[in-house]
């Protein structure tokens, strides 16, 4: 897929026609609204499916939330003790829908690695493929996804639990982290002019080529401009539009002496 300029971009992806696929039994229902806002700035959200035992008090959470968010339950029983009924379920929904509709993508959202398989195949027909899970969420699931969204961040910012989302991290914290630090430079000279400056449109696109499970809400910043400017090793700019009233953001690595 070639890389838009970020307006273009984004104005693409509202467009995509996009199925949601929840599995409950490995989803909290606080993060719904986060979630389909989230969904939101990647497409329409066509399809909104959640699948689990309906019948079992374990989801009442969940029931007091489809109505409101307009989400069709999926009635799957557990037949078994110990097996997983609900991932088989939502494959083979997923399936039938990759077929039987003209859809651009999918939104699987579990931390279990179960979907790994169908994320590969769903992208393989030339979907895109949106993950959300916790942070447990096995490796090979988030690295198989387009992009992927640990759900900690989604939280009702009212709910008791907002301590569980991460603090902005401090300009100290940063100077050890090797791995972002070497993502976040490696992508700004990919795109860097002779002047070592990269347009930040362009940067926040490429880094998820690079790593799905990115995003600086991960950080405790809520735009990738924010986390640049909190990291020393990186200077920011802003300059005019050519055509335009807004301004635009540009990025370098600081060389020693600067």
């Amino acid at each position: 897929m070639p890389l838009l300029p970020f307006s273009d971009q984004s104005a693409a992806a509202s467009q995509d026609k996009l199925a949601v696929l929840i599995d409950a039994d490995n989803t909290q229902a606080i993060i719904i609204e986060g979630l389909l806002a989230e969904v939101a700035k990647y497409g329409v959200a066509s399809v909104k499916r959640i699948y689990g035992d309906w019948t079992s008090t374990n989801l009442r959470s969940w029931k007091e939330k489809l109505l409101d968010f307009a989400i069709q339950p999926i009635q799957q029983f557990s037949y078994t003790v110990g097996k997983n009924a609900t991932d088989s379920a939502m494959i083979i929904d997923a399936m039938d829908l990759l077929y039987s509709e003209k859809l651009d993508g999918f939104c699987i959202v579990s931390s279990d690695s179960d979907f790994t398989r169908l994320a590969s195949r769903i992208r393989e027909s030339g979907r895109r493929v949106y993950g959300f899970g916790e942070k447990k969420t096995p490796r090979a699931f988030v690295s198989v996804c387009d992009k992927f969204i640990y759900t900690e961040i989604l939280r009702d910012a009212q709910d008791d639990e907002d301590d569980a989302k991460p603090a902005a991290r401090t300009r100290r914290d940063f100077k050890g982290d090797r791995k972002l630090l070497k993502l976040l430079r490696e992508t700004v000279d990919d795109l860097a002019d002779d002047s070592g400056w990269a347009y930040l449109g362009g940067i926040g696109q490429k880094i998820t080529l690079r790593s799905s499970e990115f995003d600086s809400r991960n950080y405790g910043f809520r735009k990738l401009a924010d986390l640049f400017r909190a990291i020393p090793q990186f200077e920011t700019e802003e300059r005019p539009q050519e055509n335009g009233s807004g301004r635009q953001i540009y990025i370098r690595w600081k060389k020693r002496g600067r």
